[in-house]
């Protein structure tokens, strides 16, 4: 009777390499996937975002305040893990007229003790009531850089335009604060 023989074991070092060039490439997408969603946002106007080229264009011009109506405006934050920070609007709630030009405010600090960056994204609900508010200056604009244990207040100019339907009483804007790369030696926020 003839010994049956097995083959010899298989190297698993090209399934190895692969599955560890996956976990890279999720890796990669997952990091990216923040500043690409702001980009197509801000492109296509969804979620809250605003073109810069509009505000230049003078395309949010207030066209007028109806002072016949007011309408409650809510301001939430959400801390992303891996960001050390304090984030609270400093009035959580305000009421305005549309086409009211509004300036607040939100208090920010960073818990850590090295420099940390990070980046503000915003969105608005219900989503309909999006192409209607109008951030003219806001800090989700650029990256945020804040020293170990600093404390910065940072500002939210907007208007909710006058458009907006009278079905809408209620908007809230939240912010998802994320983690950013540290910018290169040399620069500043």
């Amino acid at each position: 009777m003839r010994e049956a023989t097995l083959p010899p074991p298989r190297s698993h070092g090209r399934l190895v390499s692969r599955l560890v060039l996956l976990a890279a490439a999720c890796f990669a997408f997952g990091f990216a996937l923040v500043p690409l969603y702001d980009t197509l946002c801000r492109v296509v106007g969804f979620n809250g975002k605003t073109l810069k080229d509009a505000i230049a264009a003078g395309d949010v011009a207030p066209g007028g305040l109806d002072a016949s109506r007011k309408l409650g405006v809510q301001f939430t934050t959400t801390l992303m893990p891996g960001l050390p920070w304090e984030i609270r609007p400093l009035e959580p709630s305000i009421e305005l007229h549309p086409g009211e030009l509004r300036t607040t405010r939100f208090l920010v600090r960073n818990l850590s003790d090295k420099p940390i960056v990070g980046q503000a994204v915003p969105s608005v609900s219900p989503t309909v009531a999006a192409k209607h508010f109008k951030k003219l200056d806001c800090f989700c604009f650029t990256q945020q850089t804040l020293a170990p244990g600093e404390s910065r207040e940072m500002a939210l100019t907007f208007i909710v335009d006058r458009e907006i339907g009278p079905e809408i009483s209620e908007l809230t804007l939240a912010y998802a604060f994320f983690p950013a790369p540290t910018p290169p030696s040399g620069s500043t926020q």
